[in-house]
């Protein structure tokens, strides 16, 4: 039972609310009670025929409003009603909010909508919740080096847990643009080069945060973003343009989508870029031919934020009344922030432009979300103050969140096993500007989090050492400035250390959007900070704190030891330490290529080799796809991070048996520790009648190996797996030579040939 102002909603009915009518249903609801019946419709019964009744009731600014989403700046409750869009929910103009956290605050627009308005529809309240809530993860892009599937599933799990707790419903995670590019400051939000991993992701991502039932009070609705290809920005510029071939479209830029909604992924948010002169909000061959027509999508779409509007900038409208006609057609359901549904669509219905089926269509959507998310069943069910005592940064989810850091963290360079930190060092200088900023350590996109509740480097060196180690910090310099004057202090420090942690690398609103960067390099004289103390001839190892791939070639040539921990999150500090004392032996690998400079961009593994590749054999011709004043080959490689401990890969094997490629190899701990291996399975397909890449990742398996011990693994590819985009867009596979490789990173395999027909 729903009540409004001056109506009562039962089930599927509306009732005036007099004198009468209260008496009455007092009456009937002390029967039903009696009988042990629930008096609201229960969710089996919310499908089509609720649907259709309730939109038979509203009207077409009603249904309008429903495709409106808002976003709010934070108020203070209580003074809800006096906003702007407080006016608008009153209305009947707003289907869902964006931005709005706390269970407190939901709780009282939510009761807006449900009391003071004509049918009481529920509002739907979204966040950008991208690597977790109040505890906050690795980003993305770190969190997808741990090549753990199940971790970053439970990552998504818990981000579900707290959001839904504080009132929140729906996220706009997980972001699976596929870059090459890191210039594009989003790249901190993916999982990065690889199409075949990014899938993987995607799936995981989507499980964790819709779990198996989307009904339940802990769950969200996810949104899958952004539709498509938004990675391939043009210089990696932010909201560039894109312009690439439909085969390059399918092959590499489609398939973690496509992933998403094979995992039932509730929601989709178009891009702001064009794609072949049509910008993704009015793209019906994306938004309608491919994505429901072809995949299947049932959920809503919802354009990002003014993105809509924006189609006038882009050229391909003359004003926001053309936009809202062009984003309805295309097949885009919600508009956010633009308010050119609400402005426009109404007019356009008036004057034959745009049909009243394409807004229910919409609508109709946008209510199955809400039907299925359980709204109509209690509004407030996700403004529970009890979980907020419970399951919110509880220490099973500071837990998960330090282990999610050690896991991200990748190993890039390890002179003479400098690490990890002996147990009997006595003083430990830690220098830098990273290392101890709070709020740097939960990155960009940090949702609720909060930077005091974040563990720096520095704190979490001294958790992990106590009262027996000296531990001192001193800033050397700023990120990005010019000053040195902290020089003299850091090298004085290093020279009374018997250790030297340098923290470096960028601030975290650096990368993420509308941080795009022309020069990764390290900012302002970070680089100059690090020879000064390298210098001092102490033990030294960088730890680096980032969010996109850093042309560091300076830094690997003059440090001992480099760390790559991007920006961990909450539980940073702790994590870090753990990876740096050894208590847990780094395992993560690299899933976006690092340059050796900017130049190198865009550089990725599987790339095409041209008509002239490089030759080894003739190393001083000219007339070959190479610079003359770099390298070809990145600084690391895609796959690529070390361990404490050593492996050693041999008995490689690839045999063809009926329809199936079984691969098998072994894999011995041949160091002093246990450690984890990411063992990976790179094909390449030797001739097609297009050109392929010159390896593909098909396949990955991280295990843990104790040392001086074994491993047997197995892969089993199908035809299916090899199978590839032609020209008319159909996927098959070409029998013929393949080339199969595996190893711990995409350079350094094993590799066995074989005929596959």
């Amino acid at each position: 039972m729903i009540k409004s102002k001056n109506h009562i909603h039962f089930g599927n009915c509306i009732f005036p609310l007099n004198q009468q009518f209260i008496l009455s249903l007092v009456l009937f609801t002390g029967l039903l009670m009696a009988c042990g019946h629930k008096t609201e419709v229960a969710t089996d019964q919310k499908g089509e025929a609720f649907i259709d009744d309730l939109m038979d009731k509203m009207t077409l600014e009603e249904k309008i409003g429903q495709l409106n989403l808002v976003a709010s700046s934070d108020f203070i409750t209580g003074d809800f009603s006096a906003t702007d869009i407080g006016k608008k929910v009153r209305d009947g103009k707003v289907g869902a909010i964006l931005n709005i956290r706390s269970a407190e605050k939901i709780r009282t627009v939510q009761k807006t909508a449900i009391e003071e308005t004509r049918l009481g529809i529920p509002i739907l309240f979204g966040l950008d919740i991208i690597h977790g809530y109040k505890t906050i993860f690795p980003i993305p892009l770190g969190l997808s080096c741990s090549f753990d599937l199940d971790l970053i599933q439970k990552t998504a799990r818990i981000a579900a847990q707290e959001s839904s707790a504080d009132g929140l419903a729906w996220t706009y995670s997980p972001m699976v643009d596929v870059s090459r590019d890191p210039r594009w400051g989003r790249v901190a939000e993916g999982s990065g080069e690889d199409t075949y991993l990014g899938c993987l992701v995607a799936e995981a991502y989507v499980r964790g945060y819709q779990g198996d039932d989307l009904s339940a009070n802990n769950t969200l609705m996810a949104c899958v973003k952004h539709f498509a290809a938004y990675g391939d920005a043009e210089a990696g510029r932010e909201y560039n343009t894109v312009d690439m071939s439909k085969l390059t479209l399918f092959e590499y830029y489609l398939p973690p989508f496509q992933a998403a909604v094979d995992a039932g992924v509730g929601s989709l948010m178009t891009a702001f870029n064009e794609i072949s002169g049509v910008p993704s909000t009015s793209n019906p061959y994306l938004l309608r031919d491919l994505l429901r027509d072809q995949w299947g999508f049932e959920g809503f779409t919802v354009s990002d934020y003014t993105s809509i509007n924006e189609l006038i900038e882009h050229g391909v409208a003359t004003d926001t009344s053309q936009t809202a006609e062009l984003a309805m057609k295309a097949g885009v359901d919600m508009d956010m922030q633009g308010s050119a549904y609400l402005n426009h669509l109404k007019d356009l219905v008036d004057e034959g432009k745009v049909s009243v089926d394409l807004i229910d269509q919409a609508v109709r959507r946008i209510l199955e979300a809400k039907v299925k998310l359980g709204l109509f069943d209690d509004p407030y069910k996700y403004c529970d103050e009890k979980r907020l005592k419970t399951d919110i940064m509880n220490e099973e989810q500071l837990a998960a969140a330090r282990e999610s850091v050690a896991k991200s963290c990748v190993l890039l360079k390890n002179d003479n096993n400098l690490l990890p930190i002996q147990k009997d060092v006595r003083s430990i200088a830690i220098i830098g500007p990273l290392g101890n900023s709070k709020k740097d350590m939960l990155g960009n996109w940090m949702a609720a989090g909060e930077p005091e509740k974040a563990v720096t480097l520095l704190e979490g060196i001294k958790n992990k050492v106590g009262s027996d180690v000296r531990v001192q910090w001193t800033e050397g310099c700023k990120v990005n400035g010019t000053d040195k004057s902290g020089f003299t202090d850091a090298v004085n420090l290093a020279k009374q250390s018997d250790f030297i942690i340098l923290a470096l690398g960028e601030h975290g609103w650096m990368s993420g959007e509308a941080a795009s960067r022309t020069d990764i390099g390290l900012p302002g004289v970070q680089n100059d900070l690090a020879e000064a103390v390298i210098k001092a001839g102490k033990p030294t190892t960088v730890v680096l704190f980032n969010g996109r791939p850093l042309a560091v070639t300076k830094l690997d040539e003059i440090a001992p030891a480099i760390l790559e921990t991007w920006f961990g999150g909450t539980q940073a500090g702790n994590g870090i330490a753990d990876v740096l004392f050894g208590d847990y032996n780094p395992s993560g690998k690299l899933t976006m290529t690092f340059p050796r400079n900017v130049g190198q961009v865009p550089i990725y593994y599987n790339h095409k080799n041209t008509g002239r590749p490089i030759d080894p054999q003739r190393p001083g011709f000219k007339y070959l796809s190479k610079y003359i004043d770099s390298s070809n080959e990145p600084l690391y490689s895609f796959g690529y991070g070390l361990s404490y401990t050593t492996f050693k890969y041999d008995d490689f094997s690839v045999k063809v048996e009926a329809d199936q490629i079984k691969i098998g190899v072994n894999v011995a701990n041949t160091g002093d520790m246990d450690g984890e291996e990411v063992v990976q399975l790179y094909v390449q397909d030797k001739v097609g009648t297009i050109t392929r890449p010159v390896k593909e990742l098909k396949g990955f398996q991280k295990v843990m190996i104790k040392k001086g011990e074994s491993k047997i693994l197995n892969f089993t590819l199908i035809k299916d797996d090899l199978a590839f985009y032609h020209p008319d867009l159909s996927k098959s596979f070409e029998p013929g030579e393949f080339v199969f490789y595996v190893g711990g990173n995409s350079v350094e395999t094993l590799t066995e040939t074989l005929e596959v027909h």
